[in-house]
């Protein structure tokens, strides 16, 4: 289990999940991960930083 720190994007929402890549990564496959679990103001494009079992915005 990876807690982090891990850099994400946003690249697809799907109803009740969001599909995420990793930053620096773009060959590792799409984390799927319930929106719930994540900030509710996302959109596609918001990158994310993973850390702790947590993920926040990242400010620009």
């Amino acid at each position: 289990m990876d807690f982090g720190p891990i850099g994400y994007t946003v690249a697809r929402i799907d109803g009740d999940y969001a599909y995420l890549q990793q930053v620096g990564n773009p060959q590792e496959e799409l984390k799927c991960v319930a929106r719930a679990l994540l900030p509710p103001e996302i959109t596609e494009g918001t990158r994310l930083h993973y850390e702790m079992m947590e993920y926040r915005i990242e400010a620009d």
